[in-house]
């Protein structure tokens, strides 16, 4: 079985998840960190090194204050709550995007966790948190400018990128059925294989995992050649 060695998610869907049962949008974003916890639990159980979320975007600023709040909130609570048990577990944890910009109590709950995990070596989670493609190349390319460069190739590009140490992912997974990259991964996903899930994100699990592998066999990945019969 080929098994990728990272994959990404788009997680969508917990607001209609939520709105479906009548319920508040920040019990499905809730539910929605139970559902990344299922995911990321799969992915090292099926041997995938890194797994990447977009858990919020530049864009996500204009939806209402109370619900950005809570968002922040549960970040702050994930980090700490899980400290201890991805200390033990060996899950490296990163974080791609502008966290200056956050709240200063998940600012630094984001950092210690960066710290104490920074040499495990089982799986590396890279949290997307007020992220954009757009921007992340926008910083890569100021940042050369400012260290004098006329031109760059592109090994110089990818290590200016926020991905630098990271692979470029193999999948990019979507989940509610939307497909579109939405600010995404621009760079990065030059070869990634896209697959778009009809099912909201609070409904993934590891079933869902082994389905998006499922469909992961069956890619020809020929990176512009051609594939040998």
């Amino acid at each position: 079985m080929k098994i990728p060695n990272h994959i990404a998610f788009i997680m969508d869907g917990n607001g209609r998840w939520a709105k479906k049962r009548g319920l508040p949008r920040t019990v499905g974003h809730k539910k929605g960190v139970e559902a990344l916890e299922k995911v990321v639990n799969a992915c090292i159980d099926k041997g995938v090194k890194v797994v990447s979320v977009y858990a919020f975007s530049t864009e996500n600023w204009n939806r209402p204050k109370l619900e950005i709040d809570a968002l922040f909130g549960m970040i702050t609570e994930f980090t700490r709550t899980k400290l201890k048990d991805y200390t033990v577990r060996g899950i490296k944890v990163v974080f791609m995007g502008d966290t200056t910009k956050l709240p200063q109590e998940c600012q630094n709950s984001i950092k210690t966790i960066i710290e104490k995990t920074k040499n495990n070596n089982t799986l590396t989670f890279n949290i997307c948190l007020n992220y954009s493609g757009r921007q992340e190349i926008l910083y890569a390319v100021n940042n050369l400018l400012s260290s004098g460069k006329q031109s760059v190739t592109e090994q110089e590009l990818k290590q200016a990128m926020f991905s630098k140490d990271l692979p470029d992912p193999d999948i990019i997974v979507r989940s509610s059925g939307e497909m579109r990259l939405s600010n995404f991964m621009l760079y990065e996903c030059a070869y990634s294989e896209f697959i778009f899930v009809d099912d909201l994100w609070p409904d993934f699990d590891s079933k869902t995992v082994d389905k998006i592998l499922d469909i992961y066999q069956n890619r020809d990945r020929r990176f512009g050649a051609i594939s040998e019969d």
